[in-house]
């Protein structure tokens, strides 16, 4: 599969998948407190969605993690499949 195509694919599915939670969000809330010792800052965010959005949203993102996770594994794959190719070309065995 070309990785391309994954990488794009994942970021329509995550595109998806956040658009459909915070599309249809209400009664949602964000609070920043700054203190001195930075441990004793926090930040909270509060996403309210129901219904179908919810779960489609969030499965959605699902799915687009595993495709952009998977595109990461095959480029690795790749990149370390095509190096051993150059360097096989590159030294010539002698045979005797």
């Amino acid at each position: 599969m070309n990785i391309a195509r994954t990488v794009i694919a994942s970021i329509v599915f995550l595109g998806l998948g956040l658009g459909l939670i915070l599309g249809h969000l209400h009664d949602s809330t964000v609070g920043f407190s700054a203190a001195h010792p930075a441990s004793a800052a926090s930040l909270q965010i509060i996403l309210h969605t129901e219904g179908l959005s919810a779960m489609a949203g969030v499965a959605a993102s699902l799915v687009g993690v595993l495709l952009l996770f998977t595109a990461l594994v095959l480029a690795v794959l790749q990149e370390v499949s095509s190096r051993q190719v150059s360097r096989a070309q590159k030294s010539p065995v002698a045979h005797a």
